[in-house]
């Protein structure tokens, strides 16, 4: 009798786990709705003090980043894709007394990127070169990352989108200090060349800068099999 009462009480706590067990699941479940399983690291480069690259024109890189960022911020969050931007404004992410800005801001940068873990970081720069009739988007990866390639050449075919003309294809680098630190696939996009006359009036239009983001959108979403 009291050998099948305690089977009756084993019986009765094994049921008990597995509702609960159910209910675990049912809340978790319903926690992660609307909740992207996807999250791409926006990063626009430069900003307060460091204005990046200056334009022909007197454009600021980091004014063109930011506008870009911000856009394809918005393109990516219509189609759910969960977004994190390292500035939304004008700032650094140096902390104010920092001896060199630029060098703790960047670290700042890969900080967040690695601290965030997503499936992709791109990192948006405009480019400058001393003959002004180079023009045209370029796609940068870490040499040693197969991911950041597998990346950028996805990306650098979205980009080519926006210029007939451009035939420019991505490109591998050991030296930026982004691609080499951060622990996740991450390219740096070149939009443009800002010491073209051409290109640099385009990249301050409102037209050419939501042709760009939606572009650099849609290179994304390719890569996340979207």
């Amino acid at each position: 009798m009291r050998q099948k009462a305690e089977f009756i009480l084993a019986v009765l706590f094994l049921a008990g786990l597995i509702a609960a067990s159910r209910n675990i699941t049912r809340y978790v479940a319903s926690a992660q709705v609307g909740k992207s399983s996807e999250l791409v690291v926006l990063d626009a480069g430069h900003g307060d003090s460091d204005p990046g690259k200056v334009g022909v024109n007197e454009a600021k890189e980091k004014d063109i980043n930011l506008a870009i960022a911000k856009k394809v911020e918005g393109l990516l969050k219509e189609k759910g894709i969960q977004v994190v931007m390292t500035r939304k404004d004008d700032t650094s992410l140096a902390e104010e007394g920092a001896s060199n800005k630029k060098i703790e801001d960047m670290k700042a940068r890969v900080a967040l990127i690695n601290k965030e873990s997503p499936r992709l970081a791109v990192s948006i720069h405009q480019n400058s070169y001393h003959e002004e009739n180079v023009s045209g988007a370029q796609v940068f990866y870490y040499s040693h990352s197969e991911e950041g390639k597998a990346a950028a050449d996805v990306m650098q075919k979205a980009m080519l989108a926006c210029n007939a003309e451009n035939t420019r294809q991505a490109k591998a680098n050991d030296t930026y200090y982004l691609l080499k630190r951060t622990e996740v696939p991450t390219i740096i996009v070149e939009c443009g060349f800002l010491s073209n006359w051409k290109e640099a009036e385009l990249l301050i239009t409102e037209e050419y800068q939501d042709k760009i983001a939606g572009a650099i959108c849609q290179g994304i979403l390719d890569y996340l099999g979207k």
